[in-house]
């Protein structure tokens, strides 16, 4: 009995190792090819380059502009994550601390918000926006974001909140804590596993949109990594080690932000599904 349990768990064993593998067949499929050059490509999709080669990628670093893709790529998503996170606790605690009528009116709304899809809104919003001169701005697009990602952070936010004590707040409050304090000094520290998966969530969500920025941002100047990566393979469609080479470099900030945080994101999902 035990010999059979072994062999049902080795086969189990090897099939997610082959599941594993099939999953991460693309990425090493564009890893490999990002070192070669059109020939090779071509003639070898499927095996290694003859050389290791950072060539293409140093040309696709220079031409498609990759220190600005990035840094407006990187101020758009620092903004927009920092707003949702503390704009969307601070209502989730109003909701939830006053006995406003209007805030479970407000609260619903926001909730039935989230079953719209974008692309039901996308035209209005660019219309409207345009008419209004407020397009190819990165203001513009972080308060979009802001817009849209906040009713699930309440959403959040407002279940957990729920399950603080209130004489946390009031102790602090008899000290001479204002309300302001109180939430920022006793509040906020306390949704750390929350604020930390919405964090993960939205970085991954804003730093990968492309719909969004390709409606707001026009000038090449404000355009995000996604969106240079689409204008820099439509301007280098049949040089298909650039492509590749500019696919990684796209990948790579993500990469690096996942094994930087890789403990922190394990332990703020585990958390939040255990609050949850």
């Amino acid at each position: 009995m035990q010999a059979l349990r072994r062999v049902f768990s080795l086969l189990r064993h090897l099939a997610l190792y082959a599941l594993f593998a099939i999953y991460l067949s693309p990425f090493f499929l564009v890893l490999i090819n990002a070192f070669k050059s059109r020939r090779e490509i071509i003639s070898n999709p499927f095996g290694l380059p003859p050389s290791w080669s950072l060539d293409n990628f140093i040309t696709a670093f220079q031409r498609m502009g990759f220190v600005s893709a990035f840094m407006n790529s990187l101020v758009i998503t620092v903004f927009s994550v920092i707003g949702i996170a503390v704009f969307a606790s601070m209502t989730a605690y109003l909701f939830v601390r006053t006995d406003w009528r209007i805030n479970k009116v407000m609260f619903f709304g926001m909730v039935a918000s989230m079953l719209i899809p974008f692309q039901a809104i996308m035209i209005p919003l660019v219309r409207i926006y345009g008419g209004m001169n407020l397009l190819n701005s990165p203001w513009s697009l972080i308060y979009m974001y802001l817009g849209f990602g906040s009713s699930f952070a309440v959403f959040l936010y407002h279940g957990f909140i729920k399950s603080i004590p209130k004489e946390l707040e009031e102790a602090a409050m008899i000290d001479g804590c204002s309300r302001l304090q109180v939430f920022f000094r006793v509040v906020f520290p306390l949704l750390k596993s929350t604020t930390l998966s919405l964090i993960i969530l939205n970085v991954l969500w804003i730093w990968n949109d492309f719909l969004l920025p390709s409606l707001v941002l026009i000038s090449a100047n404000n355009r995000t990594l996604p969106l240079t990566t689409f204008y820099f393979h439509g301007t280098y469609s049949s040089d298909y080690g650039l492509l590749m080479a500019s696919l990684m470099l796209t990948i790579l900030p993500v990469i690096i932000f996942y094994v930087a945080l890789q403990k922190h994101i394990i332990r703020g999902v585990m958390e939040g599904a255990i609050k949850a």
